[in-house]
C-alpha cells in the first residue's frame, strides 16, 4: 500500500475552504478549490509517495507492472485503473449537463480527433474515450437537479410565465417541449424568462423561497440578472423540469448515460469512471453544444432513486449498476479494526480521524490523506480516533 496525493482543480463554482481544510492547506480567497482528483485521469493524475522523498505518477506505477497494481483481474478486464475518485465543493450550480455511453465517447472522440479540435481545447466535448457513470455521496445537505419530472405538464400549468409552453408539451412532450425551449433564439427566451425573474428575484432575495422548489434555485439564477434581465440562461428551464432532489449527509445517488443533472450546492464524494466527457447545455460559462447533448439526452422521466446504502462485513456499501467501480464506506470508533483482503486496486480517501494501516506495508493516514491499496494484500486498518474512510474498487 501507498499513500498517494490528488490534485485540487480550480473551477469557478467551487468554494474556497472545505477542499484546502480537508487536506490541511491553506486557502485561497483568489483562487476556488471544486474538486479533488484521486486517480490516474489526464487532466489530474495522483502522485505516489515511494519511500523518503521518492514518488512517481500513479499512471506510471500502474503501467510498470500493470498485473502487480492492477491485479490479473483489472488489467484483463480495463485498459488501466477505470475509475476517478473526487472530493466536491459546489458553492455555485455546475452545468446543466449528460454524460454519453462508452460507445458515444468513442464516436465522439474520434469525430472531434478528425476535425483536429486539439485535445485541451475550450471547445472540445470528448477529452476521452470513455463513458462516465458516477455515484456521489452526500457529505453535507447536497442539493441536484436529476432526471426529467414525470409531472412537467402540472409545473407548465402552475407557473404562469411558462404556461404559454403548454401546447408545446401537449403535442410533443418531454422531448418536444426540451428541443424546443433549447433551440429558441435569445430574445424569446428573454421575453420568457424577464417576467419571472422579475416576479421571483425579489423574493429569492429576501428569502421568501424554498429550497426544495425549483422557484428557489431559478431565483439564484434570475436575481443575479437584474435590473436588466437580458440575455437568460436558458438552463432556468431545466431546473423546471428536472427533479430537484435533497440528500442528507450518507445518502446516495447513481447517475447513469443520458440521465441529465446538474450539482446545485453541497458537499460529496463522487466516484465515476476515469473519465472526463460532459455535454452542457446551460448555466455555465464552459462550452456549451445542445446539438451534441440532444443526441445523448435521455427524455424519460425518473424517479430519483435515493441510496441510504447497505451495512455489510462494517461497511456501509452503495452498490452501483456499471463493472467500473462501487464505492463503501467505513466508520470505526477509537482503536476500531477493520481487516480485509483488496480483490483489486482500492484507493481509500481519509475524512476524518486517524488510522494505522498493516499489511505488505506499514503506514499512517489522517484526514484529508488517500492509500493506494494493491490487489492481493492482506490489510488490517486500526483508527486512531473516531474515523470515516471512503473506499473506491472494482466490484
Amino acid at each position: 500500500m501507498y499513500l498517494i496525493e490528488g490534485v485540487i482543480q480550480p473551477y469557478a463554482w467551487g468554494g474556497h475552504r472545505y477542499i484546502p481544510a480537508l487536506l490541511g492547506r491553506p486557502s485561497d480567497a483568489a483562487v476556488p478549490a471544486a474538486e479533488y482528483w484521486l486517480g490516474v485521469h489526464g487532466g489530474g493524475p495522483s502522485r505516489v509517495r515511494l519511500g523518503m522523498a521518492a514518488t512517481t505518477s500513479l499512471p506510471d506505477l500502474l503501467r510498470s507492472d500493470p498485473h502487480r497494481y492492477l491485479g490479473t483481474r483489472v488489467a484483463a478486464a480495463f485498459d488501466g485503473l477505470p475509475f476517478l475518485l473526487k472530493v466536491l465543493d459546489v458553492r455555485g450550480m455546475l452545468s446543466i449537463q449528460v454524460h454519453p455511453t462508452r460507445e458515444g465517447a468513442r464516436d465522439g472522440y474520434a469525430r472531434e480527433n478528425a476535425l483536429g479540435i486539439p485535445p485541451d481545447a475550450p471547445h472540445r466535448n470528448y477529452r476521452d474515450e470513455n463513458h462516465k457513470p458516477e455515484v456521489m455521496v452526500a457529505l453535507s445537505e447536497f442539493w441536484l437537479l436529476h432526471g426529467f419530472r414525470s409531472d412537467v405538464g402540472h409545473v407548465l400549468r402552475q407557473v404562469p410565465e411558462l404556461s404559454a409552453l403548454l401546447p408545446v408539451f401537449q403535442a410533443g412532450g418531454i422531448e418536444g417541449l426540451y428541443r424546443h425551449v433549447m433551440a429558441l433564439p435569445q430574445a424569446d427566451v428573454d421575453d420568457i424568462l424577464a417576467p419571472l425573474a422579475r416576479r421571483i428575484g425579489p423574493a429569492y432575495l429576501d428569502g421568501r423561497l424554498d429550497r426544495s422548489t425549483a422557484d428557489f434555485w431559478a431565483g439564484r439564477v434570475l436575481a443575479a440578472a437584474a435590473p436588466e434581465y437580458h440575455r437568460l440562461d436558458r438552463g432556468v428551464f431545466s431546473i423546471y423540469f428536472y427533479n430537484v432532489v435533497h440528500l442528507h449527509p450518507g445518502q446516495a445517488i447513481f447517475q447513469g448515460a443520458g440521465i441529465p443533472h446538474a450539482y446545485l450546492e453541497g458537499q460529496n464524494i463522487e466516484l465515476m469512471s476515469n473519465s472526463d466527457n460532459v455535454l452542457r447545455a446551460g448555466l455555465t460559462p464552459k462550452h456549451i453544444d445542445i446539438p451534441e447533448l440532444m443526441r445523448h439526452i435521455s427524455f424519460q422521466p425518473v424517479a430519483p432513486r435515493v441510496m441510504d446504502g447497505r451495512p455489510e462485513d462494517g461497511l456501509t456499501r452503495y452498490a452501483c449498476p456499471v463493472p467500473d467501480f462501487s464505492i463503501d464506506r467505513l466508520e470505526l470508533p477509537e482503536g476500531g479494526r477493520h481487516a480485509w483482503q483488496a480483490d483489486g486496486p482500492e484507493i481509500w480517501l481519509h475524512l476524518k480521524g486517524g488510522a494505522r494501516w498493516t499489511g505488505f506495508r506499514s503506514l499512517a493516514s489522517v484526514a484529508g490523506q488517500a492509500v493506494f491499496v494493491l490487489p492481493g494484500e492482506d490489510c488490517q486498518l486500526q483508527a486512531e480516533g473516531g474515523s470515516t474512510l471512503f473506499r473506491a474498487y472494482v466490484p
